[in-house]
């Protein structure tokens, strides 16, 4: 079966949406949802699915991401500094294409997390101190780098910071199974509307 379809394309996209959105809660709030949090950490260690859909655990562990891109593409709300990193993580994955040496150290890194997963659990701490630190060595040395804007109480506590940069990181796979399925930039601009659309009927789906 194609990837190549607008349902994979939304997909994607509400996990970028997701995974910005979740940055955006920790850095404001300290917390964040639960079940999308899960989802969207978890999709990092899927790099085998059978579907789009499975990579984040399906479509009900995307109900956040699928809420924020429907309200962000039909101008209903306009979340900005979801929006920000949304359009970030868009560039810096098409910087990371170029940088083979840089892919396999995510790969070999992503492989230990999925190990210390399957000991432990995707939400431990240690998982997510090695994803963190992950996302620390390869993407944010790569330029413009992420700033992340929050509350100094919750950014400057370590647990926080490991799952925001999990998160950016789980934000880069959405951003790369986006191009995986045939997503570009002219599509997002020519098909809004056909978008937005999907967007909706899935989120009836959850």
């Amino acid at each position: 079966m194609s990837l190549n379809t607008f349902t994979n394309q939304t997909i994607a996209l509400a996990g970028i949406a997701q995974a910005t959105a979740l940055v955006n809660q920790l850095a404001t709030t300290g917390t964040a949802d639960p079940v999308a949090l899960k989802a969207s950490i978890g999709s990092l260690l899927k790099i085998d699915s059978a579907s789009v859909t499975d990579v984040f655990g399906g479509l009900s562990g995307l109900k956040l991401g699928l809420e924020h891109f429907h309200e962000q593409i039909s101008g209903a709300v306009t979340h900005s500094e979801s929006a920000r990193y949304a359009a970030s993580l868009v560039f810096l994955e098409r910087q990371l294409s170029e940088q083979p040496k840089m892919l396999k150290t995510i790969q070999i890194g992503v492989q230990k997390a999925q190990a210390q997963a399957e000991y432990f659990d995707v939400m431990h701490e240690n998982v997510l101190a090695n994803l963190g630190d992950l996302y620390f060595q390869t993407i944010s040395t790569l330029q413009p780098r992420i700033m992340v804007n929050g509350d100094e109480l919750y950014l400057s506590r370590s647990d926080t910071v490991n799952k925001i940069r999990a998160l950016l990181l789980a934000g880069i796979r959405a951003t790369l199974l986006w191009r995986q399925c045939g997503g570009a930039r002219w599509k997002f601009l020519f098909y809004r509307k056909k978008l937005q659309t999907e967007a909706k009927f899935l989120l009836t789906q959850v």
